[in-house]
């Protein structure tokens, strides 16, 4: 139900110590409504371990300053620790430089930035862009928008019972028209994972670029954008445990500089006349205005704090807990999972028979349970399973046994409820 890990990076799993990193989240203490919180809404977004809340407040009680631009003290600090947050996620995704990490406000901006980028200096009318039955509406509906303006064609790739991709039907949607993929990694509503790679070089065969919205990927499993080969791979900082509003969009250098900017203004340029401007080299040409350094600098600490736990640790304690929750909830009388492929991370979607998950959900809520209900932002999803909305748990790295155990006892104060 996971990627594949490598034995050496199992080794230490049986020492996974999950009450000692639940201790470095201030938040899980609390209650709600009368009980012990359980969160299990990580795939909307993760919570903030100590390290990162006190690397903000530090930033703003002792570096606040705007960056790339002044020559004082306060000044060259936040430059200095912006730009090694931005070698942190370099090396984070094993991107081949730290200009090849543009930082934007989240993975739908920056698959929005490829869109009008990229997409508005190489679609035209007649052309393809290809995408897939599980995105995401941020990886859909930009294409869209670049389709309305190109004259261009949106093509999707389906997905079978369980929720898997189609791999030869993806292959014969790939054509001389096609001048984009964009697929995601991990499905944000099924937790199916795609085999990226695999995807990857069928488009590149055929000289096809490729984007992948990594956002349900980078907080659960290793990425190495290298070996994956994508063209560009967008992901957040919120649901990796480090701040709102602020996300990363990985791009082949070659592609970067070829590619207009995104948008105009503060710090994208070289020079300015009202005859003409020329623009900053990348990856500042993508970076108008004024960034969050707080969030950027939060987000550093927060892929510290991953790195120094292991992604590969973090990826072992939540497959095995969604295999205990896939069982445990599954068995649940009158409990359908929507979405079973065998390669899965994370999430588990399910619904009720006769129970609107609205209902479902608030009735969790009133146990301090937090889970997510609705479309997920994947509305063809739902259409595809026949459902008008699901029920997802999501799970992280300080999620336990005994909180899936909460979420069985949960389903079955609704069973009674709707008895």
């Amino acid at each position: 139900m996971s990627a594949t890990l490598a034995p050496a990076e199992t080794a230490g799993k049986s020492t996974f110590d999950v009450e000692k990193i639940r201790a470095d989240f201030p938040i899980l203490r609390q209650q709600v409504r009368g009980h012990q919180l359980v969160y299990l809404d990580n795939a909307a977004t993760s919570q903030k371990p100590q390290a990162v809340i006190d690397a903000i407040v530090e930033y703003y009680e002792k570096g606040n300053a705007n960056i790339h631009r002044g020559v004082h003290f306060l000044s060259e600090k936040a430059t200095e620790d912006f730009e090694h947050a931005r070698r942190t996620v370099q090396r984070f995704v094993n991107a081949a430089e730290a200009s090849e990490i543009v930082f934007v406000r989240g993975t739908t901006e920056g698959i929005n930035l490829v869109a009008q980028s990229y997409g508005g200096a190489n679609v035209g009318a007649g052309d393809e862009v290809v995408i897939t039955a599980m995105e995401h509406h941020s990886n859909i509906v930009p294409w869209q928008m670049l389709c309305d303006q190109k004259g261009a064609k949106l093509r999707v790739a389906p997905m079978n019972d369980r929720g898997e991709l189609i791999l030869d039907e993806y292959g014969k949607l790939l054509g001389p028209r096609t001048k984009l993929a964009a697929i995601s990694h991990v499905s944000n509503a099924l937790g199916t994972i795609n085999p990226v790679k695999q995807m990857i070089a069928l488009a590149h065969a055929k000289g096809i670029p490729v984007l992948v919205d990594g956002a349900q990927a980078v907080p659960h499993i290793a990425v190495d954008v290298q070996d994956l080969d994508a063209d560009f791979y967008a992901f957040s900082a919120h649901k990796m445990y480090g701040p709102t509003g602020v996300g990363a969009v990985y791009g082949k250098k070659a592609l970067l500089e070829k590619m207009p900017p995104y948008q105009g203004g503060g710090d994208m340029i070289s020079s300015v006349t009202f005859e003409k401007t020329t623009w900053n080299k990348v990856p500042h040409k993508f970076e108008a205005g004024t960034p969050d350094m707080a969030g950027v600098i939060g987000w550093r600490a927060a892929i510290e704090y991953m790195t120094h736990v292991g992604v590969a640790r973090i990826a072992a304690h939540e497959l095995e807990l969604l295999e205990y929750a896939t069982q445990v909830v599954g068995a649940l009388p009158g409990v359908r999972i929507v979405g079973t492929a065998k390669e899965k991370a994370s999430v588990l979607s399910f619904v009720i028979e006769d129970v609107h998950p609205h209902d479902i959900g608030t009735i969790l809520d009133q146990e301090g349970i937090a889970v997510r209900t609705g479309h997920h932002c994947a509305q063809p999803v739902m259409d595809r399973f026949g459902v008008p909305a699901t029920v997802r748990a999501s799970f992280a790295m300080y999620n336990t046994r005994a909180e899936v155990d909460a979420l069985a006892r949960g389903i079955r104060r609704v069973r009674e409820v709707f008895a």
